[in-house]
């Protein structure tokens, strides 16, 4: 899952959502630097991640990418994920998800002293181009699809990648549809097991 899921997935809980989002630039025991309820929104991110990665759908999904970017077609299903996310009408409608986009901005820059470096410097950008909301549109994911590309070695040009996507595009579909309701149950039971721990 990609930043949307993330911040969805993160029940509106401020701090779990800035450790939710900030995940994948803590390393190691980095994460104990932070709040208690921060690193459990990391944590939180780490159970996500590793519940997708294993889910059968998600294998069966990356096999339709793999052609054109091998063993990274897992970092792109996370941003497909993304997409029918933010068309999603069973979760929110699309007013909800511009709202919810809002919301995750601002709960991000109340607690910017928080955030990494990296992922301070990226913020703007992600808020100026409203990535979270733009998921849902073919550009949104084109662009992320190159930004997958760019941090990924020996990889060069997304655009094979983004034409299987419009291929296989109701297979994938139906595919994150069956994998979603998954992944939010789980979620939301590692969340209580955090919450109460």
């Amino acid at each position: 899952m990609n930043y949307l899921a993330h911040a969805y997935l993160s029940f509106h809980h401020p701090d779990i959502l800035v450790g939710n989002m900030i995940s994948d630039f803590i390393k190691g025991k980095k994460q104990f630097d932070y709040p208690p309820a921060v690193q459990k929104g990391i944590q939180l991110h780490r159970a996500i991640d590793t519940f997708t990665d294993l889910h059968p759908v998600t294998k069966e999904a990356k096999q339709f990418l793999h052609p054109a970017v091998g063993p990274y077609a897992g970092a792109f299903m996370d941003v497909v994920y993304d997409h029918f996310l933010a068309l999603d009408v069973n979760e929110m409608t699309e007013q909800g998800w511009k709202a919810f986009s809002a919301e995750v901005y601002g709960q991000l820059l109340a607690q910017e002293p928080l955030l990494p470096e990296k992922f301070d410097r990226m913020l703007p950008h992600m808020i100026s181009q409203d990535w979270l909301y733009h998921y849902r549109f073919a550009d949104g994911i084109e662009r992320s699809f190159r930004g997958v590309a760019h941090r990924a070695k020996y990889l060069g040009d997304s655009g094979p990648a983004f034409l299987l996507f419009k291929e296989h595009y109701s297979a994938l579909q139906n595919l994150y549809r069956v994998f979603f309701p998954d992944v939010k149950k789980m979620a939301e039971f590692r969340l209580a097991e955090l919450l109460n721990g």
